[in-house]
């Protein structure tokens, strides 16, 4: 009992949900069973938790409704304190243009991004977008509900970046370079499909920060819709992406049985919480630079 209890306390389980996978499978269980209850136990919520006991029926019961809330994860977030979620810079360019059908510049769009993030729970929440934009629309750059764009400023929420006029010219500052540097410095995330490969060549931390701190989105009619898995089906859940410190613990796939022994590195197809999401090259893969 004492060995399967240090292995499941290892993984990051309690004492409490080994007793009852235990008291269900008995003690003579073999860790990989213990392990695949232990699996359907660790998606809980510590709301749910209160409410378990050793009482088979009741753990079934608890997972069933987790499952249907995994379903619908704004329904955590109404409630949850705002000062766990990270700042939100949005791209206003990108998101715009995204909704009008890269034909119209659709403010209405930036609106129904903001909202969502509002909704959610986000205190700080940045839209920038160029100063040229303020300008009357042109058939060759329409702009549809501009309205949107002063209300969005009186409320601190949008930022128009610098522009002027030189012998007739327009000189623009780089807005993407606002987007990138603020979410750096705030460790927000940035709300866009633009990958911001020049500027993720400039700096390597800026490049690292992109690479898990963007967050793609889709627009369905006027519904906006980022991905549950923002990283990836083995990354982080939406929930934990947009928080600062996850709450929900994630357990997706099987724990490894070899924990840190595993020699499959990255292409181990199991769990191992102690890597986090950053990949783990294998044995092999690690001689072989090695003799480099």
């Amino acid at each position: 009992y004492q060995t399967k209890l240090e292995f499941a306390l290892k993984l990051g389980y309690s004492e409490e949900q080994v007793q009852l996978v235990l008291n269900k499978l008995g003690t003579d269980a073999l860790i990989n069973d213990i392990l695949g209850e232990l699996v359907k136990l660790g998606n809980k919520t510590e709301t749910d938790q209160t409410v378990t006991n050793a009482n088979t029926s009741v753990i079934r019961e608890a997972s069933s409704v987790e499952s249907q809330r995994s379903e619908s994860p704004l329904q955590e977030d109404v409630t949850e304190d705002g000062d766990n979620l990270r700042p939100v810079v949005i791209d206003g360019s990108n998101v715009a243009m995204s909704h009008g059908n890269k034909e119209v510049f659709s403010c209405r769009g930036i609106k129904l991004a903001v909202d969502w993030f509002l909704e959610r729970g986000h205190k700080d929440v940045t839209v920038f977008v160029p100063a040229w934009r303020k300008e009357q629309s042109r058939p060759d750059a329409l702009i549809t509900d501009q309205e949107i764009l002063r209300k969005l400023e009186k409320e601190k929420i949008l930022v128009f970046t610098p522009s002027r006029r030189v012998q007739g010219r327009r000189v623009v500052c780089y807005d993407d370079r606002f987007i990138v540097k603020l979410a750096f410095e705030s460790d927000g995330i940035i709300v866009s499909n633009d990958n911001y490969r020049d500027l993720a060549n400039e700096k390597p931390e800026w490049k690292k920060f992109i690479d898990e701190r963007l967050l793609m989105y889709s627009f369905v009619n006027d519904k906006f819709m980022p991905p549950d898995d923002p990283l990836g089906r083995h990354g982080p859940s939406l929930d934990n992406f947009l928080r600062k410190k996850p709450i929900v613990p994630e357990h997706k796939k099987q724990p490894c049985p070899y924990g840190k022994k595993c020699t499959y590195g990255h292409k181990c197809k199991y769990y191992h919480p102690e890597r986090g999401n950053q990949p783990q090259r294998s044995v092999a893969d690690e001689l072989r630079a090695m003799s480099r």
